[in-house]
Formats: structure tokens, C-alpha cells, sequence
């Protein structure tokens, strides 16, 4: 399928959500895509370019896929198969629509397909969120970041402070600040530390190559 999850079956490896493509089941329905005899294409997009597709054709409780697909370099595949559709009432009123999974064996309602040999759930896939692979002091600079949005600060901890944003309390400002101080320290510390083993096996990798006599 133009290259979505070239390689990867639904049993696949270590990937993060954010490496597959996405089908949202959520965002299908808000754009009215998911009325009986609809027909249309789907695009994924990197640096402007288009690059991956699928056909989508939508029946009564369930959506047709159809794209090509191949393994590790291999030769192209067509596939197509039903996803089954599933309607629940929203609590102000209306439906709500979910995906069930169409990989052997599961069926599990969800929101968001992900991309690779067949679309299948996050479970299937073997995916884990991006902040599951997060050290302690990437998830650190990651709140740090998030503090400093807030405040209205230029993104990256090693970016200088700015000032308290107009409009917010000095107590809230202070707070902030000292939250987010704490998680730069974190931060640092862990990027030092990591710095410092790569340094140590360097030091190993230039040692056995020049062992001294």
C-alpha cells in the first residue's frame, strides 16, 4: 500500500504508535465519510508529498479497505477486506463510531486502525505509545516543554527563561517556574549521565583497539 507499514504484518515488532499510519474512525465520521454508498480515497503525506493511499468504500455497518501491500522489499499485494462497523449513543445525543478490529482472532472495538500488512489495533500490532519508550529525563524535558508552552516561552529547555505572561498570577508564575526548574534539572542530569556512558564506552572501544603495552 504505497509504502504504509512496508514490511510490518499485524504481529509486528517494536514499533510506536506514531511510526504506523492511521486510520481514525472518529475523524472518518466527522468529515460525513461514513454514510452507506460513499466511495473515496484516502492520502497519508510526508514533506508535502503524498505517500501512501487506500480506497475506502462505505456500506451498511462496515467500511470496504482496498490498497496494496508488500513484505520486505517483496512483490505488490492486493488486499481488501470489510472492517466492521459499530454504532454506540453519545450521552448529548447522536452516534458514536467505532472500528472493530479486523485481524484473526480479535475483533476489539477501537478508534484508530494502524497500517501494515492488514489495518489492525494497537494490540495487535504490538505497538506502544511513543511516551511508553520516554527515559526519565526525556519525559523530564517533555513536561519542561509543556510548562513552557504555557508560559508562553520559546520551546527547548536549553532555550532561555522568559517572563511571567500577562494576565497570570505571580503565585501561579512562581509555581510554574519552580516545576519546571525542577524537571530541567532532571533533564539535564539524565542527558550528563547518558553522555557520560557513551564517553566510558568509547573510551572501552578506543582501548581494545590500541591496547597499550
Amino acid at each position: 500500500m504505497g509504502g504504509s507499514g512496508s514490511g510490518r504484518g499485524y504481529q509486528g515488532g517494536k514499533a510506536t504508535t506514531s511510526d504506523m499510519r492511521t486510520l481514525d474512525v472518529r475523524r472518518l465520521q466527522r468529515d460525513g465519510l461514513l454514510q452507506p454508498g460513499r466511495a473515496f480515497g484516502w492520502q497519508w503525506t510526508g514533506n508535502g508529498e503524498e505517500v501512501a493511499s487506500i480506497q475506502i468504500r462505505t456500506e451498511v455497518d462496515r467500511v470496504m479497505l482496498s490498497y496494496r501491500s508488500r513484505n520486505n522489499g517483496g512483490e505488490w499485494q492486493p488486499m481488501e477486506y470489510p472492517v466492521t462497523l459499530e454504532w454506540t449513543p453519545c450521552h448529548l445525543g447522536g452516534r458514536r463510531a467505532w472500528f472493530h478490529c479486523p485481524a484473526r482472532g480479535c475483533g476489539q472495538r477501537v478508534a484508530i486502525l494502524y497500517g501494515g500488512t492488514i489495518f489492525a489495533c494497537r494490540h495487535c500490532h504490538k505497538l506502544s505509545y511513543p511516551c511508553q519508550r520516554e527515559t526519565a529525563d526525556d519525559r523530564a524535558a517533555r513536561r519542561a516543554d509543556t510548562i513552557r508552552r504555557r508560559l508562553s516561552w520559546e520551546p527547548g529547555i536549553l532555550n532561555g527563561e522568559g517572563g511571567k505572561p500577562k494576565g497570570m498570577h505571580w503565585r501561579t508564575f512562581e509555581r510554574l517556574t519552580a516545576e519546571h526548574d525542577a524537571f530541567v534539572r532532571v533533564s539535564l542530569a539524565g542527558m550528563a549521565a547518558r553522555l557520560g556512558l557513551i564517553e566510558r564506552r568509547l573510551d572501552g572501544v578506543g582501548d581494545a583497539l590500541h591496547p597499550k603495552s
